[in-house]
């Protein structure tokens, strides 16, 4: 055995040695705050005698974590959480997240719940020692897919991997799950639901209507697509969009042998101020869904006008490549099938290029009509544009079809009344943006997500079992004067 090996097998053993006891000072902490707490919901049970689940969690990621975790820590443990994904896989960061690192800095503290514990550094410390932190830049996809598959595993979230959720429906005052496990479909019944679903869980990615949905999958994919980059090499490489999903496209394209890559972009250059890393901060977290709606929709509106910058990392990683090339002020009016090819008709000007392959980086929809999930409510969920007429120069078509959200994410009907049951699924995922400002869908704000669903389930849970709470309080009879010559027994209370 070479030094390099016997190196790599005492670092194993380490980690081994440091992650056990880093979980027994995880467990003694939550044994210090008290949690989980004992469950206290009423048991529920529907006409045929099958108990109802309190809370369904859809999705195992960074915000279903969060959120699974903090209804636990309140006594709400009747839950199952559901992840389409295989375990490891869940999210965005080992499938179409094709950056090399996080976009946040290292140091935040990610669906921790408030425990210092369980927070990424501590965990990376104990997996990987002090030096390796303190040299670490920014955390690598992979190493965060581990530390979230780690916070499942030690929080004891009853996670359900390859469990896809297909529809959810009325159901009396539950809402019915219809989920497709492992080709085996099934139904569930429960009080609440979670929607913690993603970038994408809000309406699915953004096709412009001038491509032509015929170049799939042969000649065009989505960046949020499973692409085959290795059938890509020696070839030439057209992307759409000058996003950061964008960059991160051309670059594993070019590093995977492409051999030219153009990214087209409408702006005449790039977005240069990232505003949402300067509004994530605790006041604007935690405050801005206090605002009026016309602020909300101003701030909204400038930051959405402005859009983020690329990364400096992305755009460093793919300008040392060769072959790279971008278009500003190059909108593109048709992109269509010709000779076997993807021809691009450049707005404006007679030009036409041809590209072998065509990558769209154009994001996603935010519409609660395009979610499949939420087919049966969709005519009643009340979007922004339903709530909201700003002045005429304020106008976004794309804010606008954001769902208004209630304070605890909730979705709000159109029509009051209509469709009591809508109020009992909270939408935790990028369509939360205009309602509840980035703590859906970004790391800064995963935490306070988390609470505000977790304590607005709470809340509502504890006021439908008011009755059964009184009962349970009525039912409490622990003397606390016994043993003093003060008790009484109850047979001679009065």
């Amino acid at each position: 055995m070479d030094y390099g090996a016997r190196h790599l097998g005492k670092v194993d053993r380490i980690d081994l040695v440091g992650i056990a006891l880093h979980e027994r000072a995880v467990a003694r902490d939550l044994e210090i705050l008290g949690v989980p707490a004992a469950n206290w919901p009423a048991k529920i049970e529907d006409a045929t005698g099958q108990p109802v689940l309190d809370v369904l969690v859809v999705g195992a990621g960074m915000n279903g974590i969060a959120a699974a975790g903090s209804l636990m820590f309140k006594g709400i443990r009747n839950i199952a959480v559901v992840e389409r994904s295989r375990p490891g896989q869940e999210g965005p960061w080992l499938t179409f997240a094709r950056m090399d690192t996080l976009r946040s800095p290292k140091t935040l503290t990610g669906p921790a719940l408030g425990v210092p514990s369980l927070t990424f550094r501590a965990w990376y410390e104990a997996k990987y020692g002090l030096n390796a932190w303190e040299t670490l830049y920014k955390i690598h996809n992979r190493t965060w897919v581990e530390y979230l598959s780690w916070l499942q595993k030690v929080l004891a979230l009853p996670v359900r991997h390859g469990a896809a959720l297909e529809a959810l429906e009325p159901a009396g005052a539950f809402v019915q799950a219809m989920l497709n496990e492992d080709g085996v479909r099934r139904n569930l019944l429960a009080r609440r639901v979670v929607l913690a679903t993603g970038r994408a869980g809000a309406g699915g990615v953004f096709w412009p209507d001038f491509i032509d949905r015929g170049l799939v999958p042969d000649l065009a994919a989505h960046t949020n697509d499973d692409i085959d980059f290795a059938a890509l090499r020696g070839k030439s490489i057209a992307i759409l969009g000058g996003g950061a999903s964008a960059w991160d496209n051309a670059a594993t394209a070019l590093e995977r042998g492409a051999a030219r890559v153009d990214m087209y972009v409408r702006r005449p250059y790039l977005p240069q101020v990232n505003k949402g890393r300067g509004s994530a901060f605790p006041g604007f977290l935690h405050g801005w869904s206090s605002l009026p709606d016309a602020e909300r929709w101003a701030t909204m509106v400038y930051l959405n006008d402005l859009q983020a910058p690329v990364p400096h990392e992305t755009v460093n990683r793919t300008t040392r490549l060769s072959n790279f090339h971008i278009h500003f002020r190059t909108g593109i009016e048709t992109a269509s099938r010709a000779d076997g090819k993807v021809a691009m008709k450049i707005a404006g000007r007679d030009e036409t290029r041809t590209h072998d392959f065509l990558i769209v980086g154009t994001g996603f929809n935010v519409d609660p009509a395009l979610i499949p999930e939420l087919a049966s409510y969709a005519s009643n969920i009340a979007t922004w544009y339903d709530r909201y007429q700003p002045a005429p120069d304020l106008r976004r078509r794309d804010l606008e079809q954001f769902p208004y959200l209630g304070p605890g994410f909730e979705l709000t009907e159109k029509t009051p009344g209509s469709e009591p049951t809508l109020s009992q699924i909270h939408l935790v995922n990028f369509g939360a943006h205009a309602s509840h400002a980035g703590i859906a869908s970004d790391i800064p704000g995963v935490n306070i997500a988390a609470e505000r669903v977790a304590s607005a389930i709470v809340t509502s849970l504890f006021r439908e079992d008011i009755d059964h709470m009184r009962r349970k309080v009525e039912a409490y009879n622990e003397p606390e004067l016994a043993g003093t010559r003060f008790f009484v027994p109850e047979s001679e209370r009065s």
